[in-house]
Parts: structure tokens; C-alpha cells; sequence
């Protein structure tokens, strides 16, 4: 997995602000835009509506624990700028990262498919086991007794 690179500088954050494009979920704002350099470059910002310190680097935190478990799906060469919101300090992470990945897929940055290890948190028998589908009582009716 390649190492993400973060953006530090404030005319990195406004010319992603100002070029790339928004998607808006309750939770964050993504600002994705095409870079020139092979990699991931993630920057967080948490603004002082948020709350006091402690909310805010909660909310940074949160956010870059779901960038890291989206990362090995994100395809390099991008940059990203996540917007914290007020909500993002009162839910858990498993729905930032969920509030994450359907704004990078309407930005088309992630497929459908989830990786398979994620997907075997969510859905029990999903990583590889087959489902085991009840009989129905149509195909009971129809065998002869």
C-alpha cells in the first residue's frame, strides 16, 4: 500500500477549495481534484464551529481512521481535501467512513465493490461463504409426497 501524503500548506487548500469538485455529505465534505504526482495527498479540516479543541481533534482523528481503511481503494493520483462538520463530532467512525465512501463514490474514486475485509465485518457468511437460502414452500408444493 502507498503511503499518503498529507497537505500542509494553506495554497494547497485553496487551490484544491477552488479547482477540485465538492460532494456534500452530513457528516464531511470531500473536495477531490486530479494531481499531477502518483500519490494520495489527504488534508483535514476541522473549523472552530465545530467546537472547542477537544471536538475538533476528535472529529480529525475520526476522519483519518476512515481515510486509512478507504486507502488501498482510493486510486492514486488524487487529492483530497475532508471538511469536518458539526455532526461529525457526535457520530462514530464506522459511519464517517460509511458517509466517507459514498462521497468518493459519487466522485468516482471507489467501484461498488467493497474489499473483502471490510465486507466481512458488515455481513456475516459474505467473505467467502456461501449464504445458505431457506426452501421455499413453492418448491415444497411441487415434489411429489
Amino acid at each position: 500500500m502507498e503511503k499518503i501524503e498529507t497537505i500542509c500548506e494553506n495554497r494547497e487548500f485553496r487551490r484544491i477549495y477552488a479547482r477540485g469538485k465538492a460532494y456534500v455529505s452530513p457528516v464531511v465534505v470531500v473536495y477531490a481534484m486530479k494531481n499531477r504526482s502518483h500519490q494520495v495527498r489527504v488534508g483535514i479540516t476541522t473549523t472552530k464551529k465545530i467546537g472547542n479543541a477537544v471536538k475538533r481533534s476528535r472529529c480529525r482523528r475520526v476522519i483519518r481512521e476512515a481515510v486509512r481503511a478507504l486507502a488501498p481503494e482510493i486510486p492514486q493520483g488524487w487529492s483530497l481535501v475532508l471538511v469536518a462538520r458539526v455532526k461529525t463530532s457526535f457520530v462514530k467512525s464506522t459511519q464517517v467512513e460509511k458517509e466517507l465512501r459514498n462521497c468518493l463514490k459519487k466522485a468516482g474514486l471507489l467501484s461498488g465493490k467493497k474489499n473483502t475485509a471490510s465486507k466481512a465485518l458488515e455481513e456475516p457468511g459474505a467473505a467467502g461463504e456461501e449464504r445458505k437460502e431457506k426452501p421455499s414452500l413453492q418448491a415444497a408444493e411441487d415434489q411429489p409426497v
